[in-house]
C-alpha cells in the first residue's frame, strides 16, 4: 500500500494505493497519523484501493477518530464499490462525507 500526500488549497488529499488488509494496516495507520494535521481538512481518496479487509476498516475507524480528536474533518472519495459494500454493511460509511470524486470531496470540506 503506497500514500500519496497533496495540498488543494488548504484541503490535504491522501490517496490510497494498494491493498489495505493486516498486512499493511499497520503501516497505513502509522503513515495517517502523520499525515492527518490537526484541525485541517483531509479528503481520503480511495480510488485505487484495490481491496479492504477488516484490519482496513479498523484504520479507517482510527483515522476518523484521529481526525475528531484533534478537530480535523475527514471525508472520503472515490470509493471502489466492493469497499463501498463492506463498509455500508458495516455502518462504518455513516462517520464520513462520501463522494464520487475529488472534486466533490473538496467541495464538501468547504
Amino acid at each position: 500500500m503506497q500514500l500519496q500526500k497533496r495540498t488543494f488549497g488548504d484541503v490535504t488529499v491522501i490517496t490510497l494505493d494498494g491493498i489495505l488488509d493486516s498486512g499493511t494496516a499497520q503501516a497505513v495507520q502509522a503513515d495517517l497519523e502523520h499525515l492527518i494535521p490537526d484541525q485541517g481538512r483531509v479528503l481520503l481518496d480511495l480510488g485505487k484501493m484495490s481491496y479492504m479487509s477488516s484490519a482496513g476498516l479498523r484504520v479507517m475507524l482510527l483515522a476518523y477518530r484521529r481526525a475528531l480528536a484533534s478537530g480535523a474533518r475527514l471525508a472520503l472519495a472515490r470509493l471502489p464499490a466492493d469497499v463501498r459494500e463492506v463498509m455500508t454493511a458495516t455502518g462504518f460509511l455513516d462517520f464520513f462525507a462520501v463522494s464520487d470524486t475529488v472534486e466533490e470531496g473538496l467541495e464538501a470540506l468547504v
